[in-house]
């Protein structure tokens, strides 16, 4: 199954809403040829079933669709096969609606597919109802593919419809299908959350309470159900459950609703329906989560319950409903709309219907739409109500608009002062996120450059980055014109570095001293981070004008609270600072291997995986090797382990020297190495391990002033696509190489496939 990135499904959710055209994603509908045959296959020696080979004629059928063949009589396992027609695809996947309930794949006698757990019977437990992408390899046309299908359930096989298209295709073709469901889900959600806040505020209407939990159940089963969901979280059992759980709290819901409704006439009956199903609820989700039964056996039983509490309701309600209000009458009718339309879908769930897509949206829609036309009557009606009493207010209000005034425009400077505060808040909170999501300390400092002068301004000012040992250079400034005045774009600790102020400015800032210093009367923050092997470091230098900006009222209220607010904030970008640094070197310490400088095996294993996706993607050569030092345990015995270090430190210079930029070279463990050459093809590797063997063996091991002599080194070379059909099956394959280089009798390069390896 393909993941799909939240921002990935952003953007082509976004085409099918505003580029309907490209909203229509081709497709190549698989309905004829379809064969089916009851039972389970047999494996081969290799594993590979039987029947995905032997054509056994007169054991497979014809059937129309590959769900539900005749005479099933207690089966639980059965194969289908079809064969694929050609089609003009650039990367085909055959996409299955869903299956019932675990299947494998096989093509070509490969297995090229499989959902589910097998176990060793063929059986396997429930694991949810998802939409299936099978990727075809290249050739797949005119070839015949096989289903392995096991069901304990009442459905068994593909269910609601099987095509060919493209990959890059299939998510525009799942949001087009669930599209429709997905704002019917979100405007139905809207109701909910409407509801649920009346709920709160009017306690003695419970209705509200009911339209709420009816319409965020529909919701989150119509969310749950849709295809796209799997792209929000590919989580099948999870959305599963959610469905199941969702549709089983409906008839909870709307039977409190009418509980409610008719609570003058003692509704027994409806009681008894809300509280079993919400017994079913409990018990069914229940039951399934601690793996007494699968999430799919509890559906059946609660459509039929479903079914007979609908009939029980109907009965029930026809007897009273002209007694009921014109509100509560049109509700009925929509839930009487949705329940029509469950009940088909319920038809086509259970094969009484053919297969088709009913419209339970609609009936949802329907239901909300219904809601939100009684509220816009009650509004109207409220309106009239209020508009007449404005009448009456505007007259009190006019009397004591003229006292506020007087009051208001004292205020104001105090006013124009605290949104001032508010304003450079709001964006100091915005500064220390984005410097939270910044990955390195040079880039917080680009970051900084832009963003001070909207945390500072009015006031004028500049700001400086530490560029070296008591070096700061210019990165901003603003509120100075053209240029900033005098002041010098490099400031040097001990020279022209002023120190922090520690006192706020009086009401028109400090004096300047003359125009020869043209640093004086600036008000300078340090901004200080705290490092794991520096300590306290100033990273930058705030320098900031304040004479004549504020009016004195406003310096005679506020200039001490901007002396300190910008002082704290001053602190806490240094504190933001801090755990960049912080975090850059944990990164450093868990990707780096302390003895030799060399990347460590973590960082080998999470890189590895990586090369080999770019070059399988864009189809570049991929090189390993493995690089063993020889009788490094004779070494360490004779020298010691101290002096065994020091030889991997020296093996280690010798390997840096060796290799491109664009090579990364590693400790595996021990004595070991492994360089990945992205890009490098099997004569470029040899070279390398070859060079690498007569460097190494050059070098002299130097321990306390005594020369301990040379070292060799094994290495074993793998390359893709030389050696292997994938590239993830390297480090196996050079590993192989490496221990026929030993075989053959070490400070030697062996290349896998270049002989019996």
């Amino acid at each position: 199954m393909h993941v799909v990135r939240p921002w990935h499904l952003i953007i082509a959710l976004m085409l099918v809403l505003i580029v309907p055209q490209l909203g229509h994603a081709a497709s190549q509908p698989v309905t004829e040829g379809w064969e089916y045959r009851w039972g389970d296959s047999p494996f081969n020696t290799d594993g590979v079933p039987e029947w995905a080979y032997k054509d056994e004629p007169g054991q497979w059928h014809d059937i129309g669709f590959p769900s539900n063949p005749p005479d099933r009589n207690g089966h639980e396992h059965v194969w289908y096969r079809v064969t694929l027609p050609p089609g003009e695809w650039q990367d085909p996947v055959l996409y299955i609606y869903s299956v019932d309930i675990i299947v494998q794949v096989y093509l070509d006698n490969k297995k090229i597919y499989q959902y589910g757990t097998f176990d060793e019977e063929g059986r396997g437990r429930f694991e949810g109802w998802p939409w299936h992408e099978i990727r075809l390899p290249e050739g797949y046309e005119n070839k015949t593919v096989y289903f392995r299908v096991f069901s304990d359930y009442t459905d068994i096989g593909l269910w609601g419809e099987v095509s060919i298209m493209d990959h890059r295709d299939l998510v525009l073709y799942v949001l087009e299908n669930s599209l429709e469901s997905l704002i019917i889900a979100g405007f139905s959600s809207l109701i909910a959350i409407l509801a649920l806040i009346f709920a709160l505020l009017q306690t003695e209407k419970k209705t509200f309470g009911s339209i709420a939990l009816f319409t965020l159940s529909s919701s989150v089963m119509l969310v749950s159900e849709t295809q796209a969901s799997l792209l929000i979280s590919y989580q099948p059992l999870l959305w599963d459950y959610l469905a199941a759980g969702s549709y089983y709290m409906l008839p909870v819901a709307m039977a409190l609703l009418l509980a409610q409704w008719l609570a003058s006439h003692r509704p027994w009956v409806i009681n008894l329906i809300w509280k079993l199903h919400a017994v079913y609820l409990v018990a069914a989700i229940g039951l399934s989560l601690v793996g007494a039964v699968d999430l799919s056996s509890t559906f059946p039983p609660f459509d039929g319950l479903f079914l007979i509490s609908l009939l029980t309701i109907s009965a029930v309600v026809i007897r009273r409903f002209w007694s009921m209000s014109k509100e509560q009458q049109f509700l009925l009718l929509a839930y009487a709309v949705f329940c029509a339309l469950l009940i088909g879908d319920m038809a086509v769930a259970h094969g009484i219907l053919p297969w088709g897509r009913v419209p339970v949206s609609w009936g949802i829609l329907i239901f909300s739409l219904t809601i939100v036309i009684i509220s816009l009557w009650h509004y109207v009606s409220t309106q009239r109500a209020l508009r007449d009493l404005n009448v009456s207010l505007e007259e009190q209000v006019a009397e004591r608009t003229a006292s506020a005034e007087s009051l208001a425009r004292r205020e104001q400077a105090r006013a124009r002062m605290l949104t001032f505060e508010n304003e450079k808040s709001r964006v100091l909170g915005d500064m220390i996120t984005e410097l939270q999501d910044c990955v390195g300390l040079k880039q917080a400092l680009g970051l900084l450059g832009r963003t001070m002068p909207d945390l500072c301004s009015p006031l004028p000012g500049v700001f400086y980055g530490r560029s070296g040992d008591g070096v700061y250079e210019r990165i901003a400034d603003w509120g100075f014109g053209k240029e900033p005045g005098m002041l010098p774009s490099i400031l040097e600790a001990g020279k022209n570095l002023p120190k922090p102020t520690i006192s706020p400015p009086g009401p028109h800032g400090p004096a300047k001293e003359g125009a020869s210093d043209a640093l004086a009367g600036l008000m300078c923050f340090w901004i200080n981070l705290e490092s794991a092997s520096d300590g306290t470091v100033t990273e930058g230098v705030l320098l900031l004008e304040g004479d004549g900006v504020f009016a004195p009222v406003e310096n005679e209220y506020g200039s001490a609270r901007l002396f300190a607010a910008l002082n704290q904030a001053a602190q806490r970008i240094g504190i933001a600072l801090s755990s960049i640094v912080l975090r850059e070197e944990l990164q450093k310490f868990s990707y780096e291997d302390a003895l030799t400088g060399l990347k460590n095996r973590r960082y080998f294993d999470q890189l590895f995986e990586h090369e080999c996706a770019v070059a399988h993607r864009r189809e570049l050569p991929l090189s390993l090797l493995v690089i063993d030092i020889d009788h490094f345990k004779s070494f360490n015995d004779t020298h010691g382990h101290e002096a065994g270090d020091r030889a991997l430190q020296s093996v280690a210079m010798v390997l840096q020297r060796q290799f491109r930029d664009s090579d990364i070279v590693c400790r595996y463990g021990g004595e070991e190495f492994v360089v990945i050459m992205p890009g490098a093809i099997t004569p470029d590797a040899k070279d390398r391990a070859q060079h690498l063997c007569k460097a190494v063996s050059d070098v002299p091991v130097i321990f306390q002033g005594e020369d301990l002599g040379q070292l060799t080194v094994s290495v074993g070379v793998a390359c893709w696509p030389d050696s292997g059909s994938e590239p993830e099956e390297l480090l196996g394959l050079a590993d192989k190489a490496l221990y026929l280089a030993k075989e053959e009798g070490r400070n030697r390069v062996e290349i896998y496939g270049s002989r019996a390896a």
